[in-house]
């Protein structure tokens, strides 16, 4: 993903424009997929800021964690069996990983996703 459509996921008309592409067109989006099924998107940040920084996006117009009805039952199962493929596919249990969702004033892009971010396993030697 280039920097225009960076720009463009953080502009006002994102949250328009990425429900719909995610609803509708998610196959068009330029991005090596890990994971695609019927509700969400995994695929590497395209400017990471860890070691791993893996993105989760849903496939439908949630403009934040709060707007996910508690009835969405296969976005949830969707979301935490991918997690767990990556964790695994990644080996991250052992050397700890993070799940991270913005919202209000610290999420910049206005349509939900997640972050599975990991960083090098710290040594005896650089904790010292």
């Amino acid at each position: 993903m280039d920097r225009s459509l960076l720009r463009l996921a953080r502009s006002r008309w994102s949250r328009l424009f990425l429900g719909w592409m995610m609803s509708h067109v998610s196959f068009a989006i330029p991005v090596e997929r890990l994971r695609d099924t019927e509700t969400l998107m995994a695929f590497h940040h395209p400017h990471p800021c860890h070691d791993v920084h893996i993105l989760l996006v849903p496939k439908r117009p949630f403009g934040s964690l709060m707007e996910v009805p508690l009835e969405a039952t296969d976005f949830l199962h969707d979301l935490l069996e991918t997690v767990q493929l990556l964790v695994r596919q990644y080996e991250l249990e052992e050397r700890g990983y993070r799940l991270i969702v913005n919202g209000g004033d610290y999420q910049e892009v206005p349509h939900l996703h997640f972050h599975l971010v990991a960083d090098p396993q710290e040594t005896d030697d650089q904790i010292s």
